[in-house]
């Protein structure tokens, strides 16, 4: 086994907050300059620029994995993390199918949906800075009935975090990790949080900037950088495992 080096938290210009430099080209390309060796497309409520992101890194030593940041009813925003594309676009299917409202651009940002080499080839006219109609656990449900894990995003945030918005970590929630987003001031924080130790903990970068790509990550100890690796090393099976922060 070795260490893999990953960020699987990272938005494209697709996310309204999102920098519009951030285009899948550039993210690889950051990526590769950071030295990371997993990361994950997770776009706000959407997963329209994770294929043009895998293609950018096909000739790559890079492995992106599908994902989203979903917004549940709650404002509580969790990762949803797939192999496959076709998982993530039926996950995409059912927080459309939730998702109310049109975007205003001058407001929240345009949403641009781009291809490998630095197209514009669309924009998301829906309304992806907002919140679902689902509960948090019907979104941890369906992501785990498609096979993806679950990661309940920056519990150490005083906003849009699982602790934030209900008030504490519920005995019954099953994300499958937790992130948090300040890695540096963890051991001193910690404590703070009840319930954190049932869990795995990781920490990604969250960037919605280029510069940020790769700033935080999460070291895993596998055998390859494959999906059902980092499932094992969340769990801590067969010697895989959660190895250390990186900030």
């Amino acid at each position: 086994m070795k260490f893999f080096k990953a960020d699987l938290h990272i938005h494209t210009c697709l996310s309204p907050c999102a920098e519009l430099d951030m285009s899948p080209k550039a993210v690889v390309g950051k990526s590769l300059e950071r030295g990371l060796d997993i990361i994950a497309i997770c776009d706000h409520n959407s997963a329209e620029n994770v294929e043009a992101s895998i293609r950018a890194a096909t000739r790559c030593d890079l492995r992106v994995l599908p994902g989203m940041e979903i917004n549940s009813i709650e404002e509580v925003h969790s990762l949803a993390i797939f192999e496959s594309v076709e998982k993530v676009y039926l996950m995409q299917s059912m927080v459309y199918e939730h998702l109310k409202g049109t975007n205003r651009a001058e407001l929240f940002g345009d949403q641009v949906v781009a291809n490998e080499w630095d197209e514009v080839e669309g924009f998301n006219d829906r309304l992806l800075i907002g919140a679902v109609d689902l509960k948090l656990s019907d979104i941890i449900r369906e992501v785990h009935r498609l096979g993806g894990l679950s990661i309940a995003s920056h519990v150490d945030r005083p906003s849009f975090s699982v602790p934030s918005q209900l008030g504490f970590i519920p005995p019954d929630l099953e994300v499958d990790a937790l992130e948090i987003s300040r890695p540096d001031k963890w051991e001193a924080g910690k404590q703070q949080i009840p319930g954190i130790e049932r869990f795995s903990v990781v920490s990604f970068s969250d960037a919605h900037f280029i510069s940020d790509v790769g700033r935080i990550s999460t070291r895993f100890l596998m055998e390859s950088p494959d999906f059902d690796e980092i499932r094992m090393a969340l769990l801590g099976e067969s010697g895989r495992k959660v190895e250390g922060l990186i900030a």
